[in-house]
Order: structure tokens, then sequence, then C-alpha cells
């Protein structure tokens, strides 16, 4: 059984004997949920139904629906809850599968049953999601990219910590075969002393006022909007990328820079060795940022090309420049005294091809390449997890930094230990960001 703990997050003041008090204003007229015992975990052989791993899915939109199927091909697991603000789409969702459907997933974290979570709702969410997941005793498995901020990536790591959970970030390209290989040649030496890094160009995010549209009968908009202040609903909004989809606008998301660039920017830093650190310097190159502001849906495109201005370079410690220029979205291309290698998604090349081709040829019988299935075995032995919060903390951090050199438009010096900018004050207050109550965050763990 789980141990009765209090959990805080800002002004809701959440415990488990308050937690359903405290959100009478969207819990009014409901009814409590049966708490159930949780299943002891199987130690070894085939799981029963009553010792594997109980989830819960928080967000089981587009992307949680994928997810969700690879759940179901693993017998380690079994869906028990769901989730979502859009209480039709909750209750689909688990008719299916005879899970519990709810529309506040504070309810969800309630139950004895829910061992771990997946979360994959839109970025604004993820900070209080991962928290209160922590506090409750859950493990987690979020989407990429962590946070929405620098100083979110780091209060989530610090609570994983402290709760000691089992915590996959949804970088799966860390566990693709040819990725890791890539990434391991590179970070070991391969190709000598790396001189030069070209990533993708991504694309800053943009504003958006879109005009007003019904909300769907069985939608709380108000808590889609949760700790971001309150806007008319619009299909274009909701959607993650549609004409052009939250994704794309500010405050929701920090566009395709931590959109892609939490799996590109990912593969750098998996390869340059810096999984616990990061660039140190950030400019710009190019025209001022001038995004534009959607009124009318339109596709992602205009405001793609214009948020890809001014160019963002990153500068390690060890003299590395990371440089935008024409990798994929999903890797980059790595220059060294021996060669070159490029990575793609599912995809390692070198030239000379023989460095790689000797390289993905000696992948062991045992090796792991089900993301999904990594974060269930660490779930059962508590070893961490391939692609682990401070890891992805890290990684969605270049992204966070690229965004920042845009808006500030001067060259930045960062600190990847202090996590601040250095001698900078205006810079720093992009670490964070404000969230209405009762969603605000104090900073206690």
């Amino acid at each position: 059984m789980k141990t009765n703990k209090e959990f805080t997050v800002g002004s809701t003041g959440f415990s488990r004997r308050s937690f359903l008090k405290n959100s009478a204003l969207l819990l009014a007229g409901t009814t409590l949920p049966q708490i159930l015992p949780s299943g002891v975990l199987a130690a070894a052989g085939q799981p029963g139904a009553n010792d594997r791993i109980g989830i819960g899915i928080i967000g089981i939109g587009r992307q949680a629906g994928g997810l969700l199927q690879q759940i179901l091909r693993l017998s380690a697991a079994r869906y028990v809850a769901v989730a979502d603000v859009n209480m039709k789409r909750a209750r689909e969702s688990a008719a299916k599968h005879n899970a519990v459907p709810f529309q506040d997933y504070r309810r969800l974290l309630e139950r004895q049953d829910v061992d771990a979570v997946i979360t994959a709702t839109p970025e604004h969410w993820r900070l209080l999601i991962c928290v209160q997941a922590c506090q409750a005793e859950k493990d987690v498995y979020a989407e990429k990219p962590l946070s929405l901020t620098i100083r979110e990536g780091r209060w989530i790591t610090q609570a994983a910590r402290k709760y000691k959970r089992v915590f996959q970030v949804g970088s799966q390209q860390r566990s693709t075969w040819q990725n890791y290989t890539g990434c391991n040649l590179i970070r070991s030496g391969g190709i000598g002393k790396i001189t030069r890094v070209i990533a993708h160009n991504y694309p800053s995010p943009w504003e958006g006022r879109l005009p007003a549209q019904a909300v769907p009968a069985e939608l709380d908009w108000d808590m889609w909007c949760g700790p971001v202040a309150p806007v008319p609903y619009h299909q274009d909004l909701y959607a993650p990328r549609a004409n052009p989809g939250w994704l794309s606008f500010r405050p929701y998301s920090g566009g395709e820079m931590t959109g892609w660039g939490a799996h590109g920017y990912d593969q750098v830093q998996c390869a340059l060795g810096m999984d616990e650190s990061g660039p140190v310097e950030i400019w710009t190159e190019g025209p001022k940022f001038d995004p534009p502001t959607y009124t009318q849906p339109e596709s992602k495109e205009r405001g793609d090309k214009i948020c890809q201005e001014p160019k963002v370079f990153f500068r390690y410690a060890n003299g590395v420049v990371m440089e935008p220029g024409g990798a994929s979205m999903g890797g980059a291309i790595f220059f060294g005294e021996k060669g070159k290698v490029t990575i793609h998604r599912g995809v390692c090349e070198s030239d000379p091809e023989e460095l790689a081709i000797d390289a993905l040829r000696k992948r062991p019988s045992d090796f792991n390449d089900n993301h999904m299935k990594n974060w269930l075995d660490c779930i059962k032995t508590r070893a961490t997890p391939i692609a682990d919060v401070e890891t992805g903390h890290r990684s969605a951090t270049v992204c966070h930094l690229g965004n920042i050199a845009r808006w500030a438009g001067r060259k930045l010096r960062w600190d990847p230990v202090k996590e601040e900018f250095v001698g900078d004050k205006d810079a720093n207050q992009y670490l964070d960001r404000e969230r209405r109550k009762p969603w605000d965050f104090s900073g206690k763990i």
C-alpha cells in the first residue's frame, strides 16, 4: 500500500485528505471514485491480472492514443484509468478497454490501483501533472518536451528525485538502435574530436488570437486553459497540429523549437556527452525576431517560415559550436577529425561509411528498442530508464535557450550548473512564466 503523504502545489494545497475537497468547483455534483488496492508487481515470470503495473493516462489525445496502443501490447501493464478535460474522449477510451474515466486528473491520482501514469497533455500542463504524480507516488512517462520553461523542468526533476520515481521522457530515439549507435560512436571518439555540429533550424512559437467558437458539450475549456489566462475556444487552438494548433502558439508551447527540437537537440546532447549539462553561450544571426499573430485559422507554414529567423547558434564549453542548417528535424550532422556522422530518426550514416556499418553490426542480442518496455522494466527493478527525467530536462533546456535567444535578441552566456544566465537579469526573466490561480506553483516540492 502507498503511504499517505502530503503533497502541495502552489496555492492549491492538495493533500490526500483535502484533494477532492479543494476541487469543489470542478467536482461539484460528481460521485467519488472507488479506491481500489494496487496489485503487487511481479518479480519474475509472466505477470497475472493482479500483479501487472496499473497504468493511468492523463490526456488521451493523438499522442497518448499511440502510447496506449504500446501499453496494450505489453503484458507487464494494464490500463486502469484515464483522465481528460474532454469527458467524451475519456469515456470512449475507457469503454473500449474497461478502464475508469475522469475529467479531473487529480481524481485519477487518488486511485491506489494506478501505479504509474502516462501524460501527453499540452506543455502548459506538464509541470503540475508531473509534480503531483510524483507526490502521489506514481511513476511517470511524460511526453517530450518535458517542460514549458527551464524552471519547470528543474522542479519536475526535483520532484522525481525526492519521491524516488521512475521517470521516463518520451524521447524514444534513445531506444532506437541506429540513433543509440550513432550517438555512442560520436561520444566514444569514433570520429575523433568534434569540430562542428549542424542541427535543424527549428522555428519558435508565435501569437494567436483566434475567434471564439462554441465549446464542445463535454469539454471543460477553462481547465484546458489551466495555468494560462483563459482565451476563447477554437478548434484550431485545441488541436495540437491543425491550422495551426496549440503547438505553434505561445503560451502553450515552445513551437517546433521544443516540439521537434526536443528530439534533434536531444541527439546532440547525447552524442556530445552533455546529458547533465548543456551549452554555455547562445546567440542569433539575422533579422530581429518578429513573430506574427494569427487572428484566423491558417496553416503553420507562414508562421514557421517567419519564426525561423534569426538563426540560433550554441557553443559548448569544449568549443563545439552547433549551428542551424540542413539536418533533419530528428537528428544532426557531426563533423570530426576522422569523418562525419549523420543521425536521422532511425538512421545512422557516416563518411567514411565503414564507421557506421561496423558500429551497427555490433548490436547485442539483449538490446531493448522498446522505449515503453524500458520504462516498465525499470518500474519493476527501480533502475534508471534510458531517457531519465534529468536527461529530458537538459535536452528541453537547449530548446528553451534557443527560444530565449530569439526573444532577447542578443548574445547570452548560460551557466548549466546554476541554470541561469550570467549577469543578465532581463534574460533570466524568461526562465519561468506566470501561472493563474488555482494552478499557480510556489516551487515547493
